[in-house]
């Protein structure tokens, strides 16, 4: 089988195959193929000892063309002329069938290259992992796992790897299990990217503990979690509103990393928001000054939706000036904090005294995070912008054309039509 790994082509042709090559031609292929046809028939080596052919490039046609039944024709002539498929081919064969959903002839060319002495390379391994993938076959992927294991065991760790992170996106958490479990009874560690995708995918797809039990795990092999699963876990955590075992993830990830920016103090601020714990709102926000962290957009939002929620003109006034202090833009987030406070109140001929103090001929943007959203939702003015903005003939709008379409639509909704 060593000689399997030579590119040459052997000389002669049997007749079968020439009748079967014509017959391809004239029903399935076009000029390009023809000519990848001819190239490779071309290309065989004189040597009549040697019987190992290469049609990759004819079976990555036939595959960019959707035709898995003439390429496995192809496989089955090639067999019956006693010509060998090198490495490339079998590839190019087995990716042909898994990318159309032939899975048994796909397993079946990798099982044949299990078998011979043809290592298979990683990119390959990709790619067929990704059409499985496509197809939802995901026991296939476990099962190139377990093959790997057995016969190749150095490429395990890589192999496992792409194995979990196909696994956790899809939401397949008892085979993403069973591929840690592989490479925990061959003692290998998860690697850094592996490892926080695990905990990505226990706080989409699963619950809390086990979340947390990813995350410890991770923490215990010396990984440092980063930015996207922080976010995540985050979102997991408020989703459920679990808020005391948010502020105690916050704390052990460190309120002090600076590569987050204001995420953690943020989340924890947004904790206390939500349930309006204001005391502990205001002092945690003491608390971050104390610490040097500058506030942004999002952190006075937070505290403006709290503010604008609970009626406390004093402190949304208060923050609205601490955002000029600070040199914040406000948002759309921002404008509506301060509109659904008043109106709500029925104080709307006082509105003007507070935005006319905003720049209302800015382009309404939303750049608040949107975890906040997820808590306290968005208020009465946000949606109906958001409406507008979407749907509303397009024109250059400002706060100042916003304001004034809501305040209509309140007073015609106010109103009432008697018919006769």
């Amino acid at each position: 089988m060593a000689s399997l790994l030579t590119t040459g082509l052997i000389q002669s042709h049997h007749l079968s195959w020439r009748t079967h090559r014509v017959k391809l031609l004239s029903c399935s292929t076009d000029l390009p193929t023809r000519k990848l046809i001819k190239e490779s028939m071309l290309s065989r080596d004189s040597s009549r000892k040697i019987k190992v052919v290469d049609y990759a490039p004819l079976i990555e046609s036939l595959n960019r063309r959707r035709l898995p039944d003439e390429a496995h024709e192809i496989f089955i002539q090639m067999k019956s002329d006693n010509l060998l498929p090198n490495y490339r081919t079998l590839s190019a064969l087995m990716l042909c069938f898994a990318q159309n959903g032939s899975v048994l002839r796909s397993r079946a060319i990798w099982e044949e290259i299990l078998n011979s002495s043809f290592v298979p390379d990683l990119l390959v391994i990709s790619k067929l992992m990704s059409a499985y993938e496509q197809i939802g076959c995901f026991s296939e992927v476990s099962k190139i796992t377990r093959d790997i294991s057995a016969r190749h065991p150095k490429m395990l760790p890589v192999v496992s790897s792409l194995a979990i992170c196909c696994f956790g996106k899809n939401g397949q958490l008892e085979l993403m299990e069973d591929a840690i479990d592989e490479l925990d009874s061959n003692e290998i560690s998860l690697d850094s990217a592996t490892a926080n995708a695990v905990v990505r995918c226990y706080s989409v797809f699963g619950t809390l503990e086990k979340m947390e039990q990813a995350y410890s795990r991770l923490k215990k092999s010396g990984v440092v979690i980063e930015e996207g699963e922080i976010g995540a876990v985050l979102l997991a955590y408020l989703k459920q509103r679990k808020f005391y075992r948010l502020r105690e993830f916050c704390s052990d990830v460190g309120l002090g990393r600076r590569d987050l920016g204001n995420m953690l103090w943020n989340s924890v601020l947004l904790s206390y928001a939500a349930d309006f714990k204001m005391k502990s709102l205001q002092r945690e926000f003491i608390e971050m000054r104390g610490a040097g962290v500058s506030p942004d957009l999002t952190t006075f939002n937070i505290r403006a939706l709290a503010f604008s929620r609970l009626a406390l003109f004093w402190d949304l006034h208060l923050t609205l000036e601490h955002m000029r202090v600070f040199d914040i833009v406000p948002d759309l987030v921002t404008f509506g904090c301060v509109v659904d406070a008043y109106m709500d109140k029925r104080l709307a001929r006082n509105l003007e005294f507070v935005y006319n103090r905003m720049n209302l001929d800015d382009s309404p943007v939303v750049l608040t995070d949107p975890l906040v959203f997820e808590v306290l939702g968005k208020g009465d003015f946000h949606l109906s912008s958001e409406a507008v903005l979407e749907f509303g003939q397009r024109r250059n709008w400002t706060y100042r054309k916003l304001i004034g379409v809501y305040l209509k639509k309140k007073l015609r909704r106010d109103q009432i039509f008697w018919n006769y």
